[in-house]
């Protein structure tokens, strides 16, 4: 009788951890500096060696590339900055999809959802429901300039290095913009 609450248990925890472990569902992803199809197939390459990478659509001539996430397996957006490095490229900007499930955004613009935390950059006191485009404006998500000009007007202690204070702990901090 343990044994199958046991595995009831476990079976209710693992489709819990499953139905929220998939947070982003897909991202436009620009990479600059491609000059060739054997430079976007390198870039491919790399972000497919994610384990969270469904399916990748290259979109040539805009040196695009939509990525669609698997849904049992949590987004790592640093690692995709990463990879796209990793290949001798960088991203000239990232949209991701985020599905938030009334996720409440506070008065400064923060909220955490699926063990990350977002700064939005133009959004306070909002609750987000449901698919959310939103575009991430960190450093080496968006062009140095536009990271300068931001740095120089947005008043958040978190944006040059990308890490606040949460809880007592250094948490990574994704700001963005919707």
């Amino acid at each position: 009788m343990k044994t199958i609450k046991f595995s009831i248990l476990l079976f209710l925890f693992f489709a819990a951890a499953t139905a929220s472990a998939q947070q982003i569902s897909k991202a436009e992803l620009q990479v600059t500096g491609l000059t060739c199809s054997m430079c976007a197939k390198a870039t491919e390459t790399a972000l497919n060696s994610l384990d969270f990478v469904g399916d990748i659509k290259p979109d040539l001539n805009k040196n695009l590339f939509t990525i669609s996430f698997k849904s049992d397996k949590k987004v790592n957006l640093d690692l995709i900055r990463k990879k796209v490095e990793e290949a001798g490229f960088s991203i000239g900007h990232l949209t991701a999809t985020i599905n938030f499930n009334n996720v409440k955004v506070d008065e400064n613009g923060r909220a955490a959802a699926d063990g990350n935390t977002y700064q939005f950059i133009n959004t306070a006191k909002k609750v987000l429901n449901g698919p959310v485009k939103a575009v991430v404006v960190d450093k080496d998500f968006i062009s140095n300039a536009s990271f300068k000009k931001n740095l120089a007007s947005l008043k958040l202690g978190s944006y040059a290095s990308g890490t606040a204070l949460v809880d007592g702990r250094k948490t990574r901090v994704y700001h963005l913009s919707i």
